[in-house]
C-alpha cells in the first residue's frame, strides 16, 4: 500500500515502476489504415469540441473588451464589475457541477452532453438579443450552467472509448482545443471590428453557440462508455462497442479481449469494496488522498499562475505596455492564440514518448523564468514614467513565451492526467471536483486580478506575487506528481493504492484463450463445411 507520507514521485518510485513494468504490450494498430476506428476518431473529434466552448468564452470576453461599441454599450465596465461579468460564466458552471456527476453516473455519458449543448444554444441566444447588463449577465450564468455538463462528460467518454494505444494523446489534445474555440473567435473579432455597431460584438456571442450545434448534430451516433455498460450490467453491448471501435469487429482480439476482462473485473473489485462511490472516499485512504491533492492542484495551477490575466485581462496588459490601438491588440491576442494552439497540440503527441512529469516540470520553471522576465521589463517600464517604449514593448515577447511554456503541459494535461489518476468509480465526482477548483479558482481570479492590477502601487508589484507564487506550485509539482505514462487506465491504480487494487489479467493468458478459441471455431467451420459438401 501506498503510503501517505510517501506521496510523490520519489516515494511512489517503485510503484510506477512495477506499473510501468507489468503494462501489456498491445498489438500495435494504425487508424488510418482501420475503417472502424476511423470512425471512432471522427467521434472523437465530436467530443473534443467541448474544449473549444470554453476557449471560446474566454477569449470572446477578452475579445469584446477591445471592442469599443461594447465597451459603450455596457458604460466601460472596470473592477467588480468586469470581473461579474466574466465570471457569470464560472458561476453558473460551479452550480451545474454538483448536479453532473450522479447524472452521468446514472444515464451514461452521452445524455449529459446533449443536455448541456441544448442549455448552452439557449444561454448564447439570450446574451446575443441581451438589452442591458442583466439579461446579458443571465446569459452568461446559462451558457456557464449548460458548459459544465458537456466539458464534465465529453473527456471522461473520450478517454473511456479510447483504444489504449491513443489514449494518452487524444485526452491531452481534448484540452488544447481550448485554445482552437480561442482562436476561431479571435480572428471573427478582427473581421466584425469593421461592422460599425452592436453587432460587432453581438456577432461574435452568437457564434458561441457554434460548438454546441455540432455536438448535438452528431451525439447520437457516438458510442456510450463500454466502462459504464459494464458498470450497469450491459457487458454484450461493451464487448461489442469494444469489437467494433478497436479491432474492427473481431471480438477474439487479444487487446479486445484483455480490456473487456480487465475493465470487468476491476469494476466488480471497485462494486464489491462499495457499491456506489461517496466524496467521503477521497478522504478515506491514502491513495485517494494523494488523487485528491493532485486534483485540486491541478484546478489551482492550471488557473491561478497568471494565465487568466492573459485569457481575460489582455487589454490591461497591452495598454499597460503601451499598446493603445484597438487594431494591434486583436491582431496581438490572435497571434499569441495560434502560437499557444501549435505549441499545446504539439506537446500533446509527445506525451508518449517523454512522459507527463518533464512535461509538467519543464513548463511550470519556464513560467516562473518568463514572469520573472516580465517583472523585470515592467518594473523598468514603469519607473521611467511609462516613457520607455523599449522596455514596454519588450513586455509582449515574455507574454507569449510564457503561453508558449505554459501550453507544454498545463493545456493538454490538465484533463488527460486528471483522468488517468483516477478509478472508474471516482472518475465523474473526481473531475467533478477539479472543475469546480478551475471554475472557483477562475471566479477569484476574474474578481481579484482586476483590482489588484488597478490598485497595486504598481503593475509590477502584482507579476512579482505570481512569480513567487508560480515558483511554489513548481515545488509542488516536482514532490507530488507522478509518471503515468505506459499503464493502463485500471492499472495506473497500482500507483496510488497497491497492487491488490488491480485486476490481475494476463495478457498472455488471454492471447492463449483467444488462440484456442479460434482454433476450435476454425476446425468447427472445416467440419461443418466437409459435412455440408458431403450432403
Amino acid at each position: 500500500m501506498v503510503g501517505f507520507g510517501a506521496y510523490g514521485a520519489k516515494g511512489a518510485r517503485s510503484e510506477v515502476e512495477v506499473a510501468q513494468a507489468e503494462a501489456p504490450e498491445f498489438e500495435k494498430v494504425d487508424w488510418k489504415k482501420d475503417p472502424n476506428m476511423r470512425k471512432l476518431y471522427f467521434w472523437a473529434a465530436v467530443l473534443c469540441v467541448a474544449s473549444a466552448t470554453t476557449g471560446y468564452d474566454g477569449m470572446m470576453m477578452n475579445s469584446s473588451q477591445l471592442m469599443d461599441p461594447w465597451e459603450n454599450f455596457f458604460d466601460h465596465p472596470k473592477g467588480g464589475k468586469l470581473g461579474l461579468m466574466n465570471n457569470a460564466y464560472n458561476i453558473g458552471s460551479i452550480v451545474a457541477l454538483f448536479i453532473v456527476p450522479s447524472f452521468t453516473d446514472w444515464v451514461g455519458r452521452k445524455i449529459p452532453i446533449a443536455v448541456g449543448c441544448t442549455i448552452m444554444v439557449i444561454g448564447g441566444f439570450i446574451s446575443t438579443f441581451s438589452n442591458d447588463y442583466g439579461v446579458y449577465l443571465a446569459g452568461r450564468l446559462i451558457l456557464g450552467f449548460g458548459n459544465s455538463f458537456a466539458q464534465m462528460c465529453s473527456p471522461i467518454l473520450l478517454t473511456e472509448i479510447c483504444h489504449p494505444q491513443h489514449r494518452g494523446v487524444l485526452t491531452a489534445v481534448y484540452n488544447c482545443l481550448w485554445n482552437l474555440g480561442a482562436l476561431f473567435v479571435a480572428w471573427i473579432a478582427w473581421a466584425t471590428l469593421q461592422i460599425h455597431g452592436n453587432w460587432s460584438w453581438r456577432t461574435i456571442t452568437l457564434l458561441q453557440i457554434a460548438p454546441s450545434v455540432i455536438q448535438l448534430t452528431f451525439i447520437y451516433w457516438v458510442p456510450e462508455s463500454p466502462r459504464w455498460l459494464i458498470s450497469k450490467d450491459r457487458h454484450e453491448e461493451a464487448l461489442d462497442m469494444l469489437a467494433y471501435y478497436h479491432a474492427n469487429g473481431n471480438h477474439n482480439n487479444a487487446t479486445v479481449q484483455f480490456e473487456y476482462r480487465e475493465i470487468r473485473e476491476t469494476i466488480k473489485l471497485e462494486q464489491q469494496a462499495k457499491r456506489d462511490s461517496s466524496y467521503l472516499d477521497f478522504f478515506k485512504t491514502r491513495g485517494n488522498r494523494w488523487r485528491l491533492a493532485i486534483l485540486i492542484s491541478l484546478g489551482i495551477i492550471s488557473q491561478y499562475s497568471g494565465n487568466a490575466l492573459f485569457s481575460n485581462y489582455i487589454n490591461l496588459i497591452y495598454e499597460g505596455a503601451g499598446i493603445k490601438s484597438q487594431n494591434q491588440k486583436i491582431a496581438l491576442s490572435g497571434g499569441n492564440t495560434i502560437l499557444s494552439l501549435v505549441v499545446s497540440v504539439s506537446a500533446s503527441t509527445l506525451i508518449d514518448r517523454f512522459g507527463r512529469r518533464p512535461l509538467f516540470l519543464i513548463s511550470t520553471a519556464g513560467m516562473v523564468v518568463m514572469f520573472l522576465c516580465w517583472t523585470i521589463t515592467s518594473a523598468v517600464y514603469e519607473n521611467s514614467n511609462n516613457t520607455n517604449k523599449a522596455a514596454g514593448y519588450i513586455q509582449i515577447p515574455f507574454v507569449w513565451i510564457f503561453g508558449v511554456f505554459y501550453s507544454l503541459a498545463w493545456s493538454g494535461l490538465l484533463v488527460a492526467y486528471a483522468l488517468e489518476v483516477l478509478p472508474f468509480k471516482l472518475r465523474a465526482k473526481g473531475l467533478m471536483l477539479m472543475n469546480i477548483t478551475v471554475q472557483a479558482i477562475l471566479a477569484i481570479g476574474n474578481q481579484t486580478n482586476p483590482i489588484a492590477w488597478d490598485n497595486l502601487p504598481k503593475h509590477w508589484n502584482f507579476t512579482l506575487f505570481y512569480t513567487l507564487w508560480i515558483t511554489v506550485e513548481f515545488i509542488f509539482v516536482y514532490f507530488f506528481y507522478v509518471e503515468t505514462k505506459g499503464p493502463t487506465l485500471e492499472e495506473i491504480a497500482r500507483i496510488f493504492d497497491g497492487d491488490d487494487a488491480v485486476a490481475h489479467v494476463d495478457l498472455e493468458e488471454v492471447e492463449k484463450i483467444v488462440a484456442q478459441r479460434t482454433s476450435i471455431e476454425y476446425e468447427k467451420g472445416a467440419h461443418d463445411a466437409v459435412a455440408e459438401k458431403a450432403a
